[in-house]
């Protein structure tokens, strides 16, 4: 019988919208009862990053550039939830991702699985903002979750209180994030044991 300790499993969590009562913030803000004991969610706001500009890039990045990539190095996977804006990923969160990406398939987000949510106040839950946004991931070689997409419409008619009380998709929410943990319990039990 092994006895050993697991460690306990951390995701850092990233809303696309900066906005005070953004509707993805609240729906990250729900999600850690629906995980199990030993996994901690933490939300890492983006309010403080820079726009990207490859001369800030280098190894003293911007403070808030640095906390990101380290907040994303610690975490055993991401969660990720965006609106949509014009058919596409909010400009703030591709700049983020821009600036993990650094250094160039060397960055933190290389290897890490990531669960991509979208919710839209709108009937399509913002799934068009969801293809730009596994491209980018992928293209950093993060390891977007295949699954059905998470795609919240509706999603003002969700929220109370700021937090997403819909049972039905805090139910669909909680299939996702077990297919993420699945995903990182994959990815170690193949890692090479030192």
């Amino acid at each position: 019988m092994n006895t050993a300790q697991t460690p306990p499993l951390r995701l850092a969590a990233i809303s696309g919208s900066i906005r005070r009562a953004s509707n993805c913030t609240a729906v990250l803000r729900s999600l850690q009862p629906l995980l199990p004991a030993g996994v901690t969610l933490q939300i890492f706001p983006l309010d403080e990053i820079p726009v990207y500009n490859a001369d800030l890039d280098g190894e003293l990045p911007p403070p808030p550039v640095a906390q990101l990539k380290q907040a994303i190095r610690n975490a055993d996977g991401l969660v990720l939830c965006s609106p949509e804006y014009n058919y596409g990923m909010p400009g703030v969160l591709k700049n983020a991702i821009d600036w993990a990406s650094r250094p160039g398939f060397a960055s933190p987000l290389k290897g890490k699985p990531a669960l991509v949510m979208t919710a839209s106040p709108g009937t399509a839950g913002g799934v068009r903002a969801q293809a730009q946004i596994r491209d980018a991931l992928a293209a950093t070689l993060a390891r977007p979750v295949v699954r059905q997409h998470v795609a919240i419409a509706n999603v003002g008619a969700k929220i109370q209180d700021g937090r997403l009380v819909d049972p039905a998709t805090l139910d669909f929410i909680g299939a996702a994030l077990g297919d993420l943990l699945d995903e990182i319990a994959l990815i170690a039990a193949r890692a090479p044991r030192g």
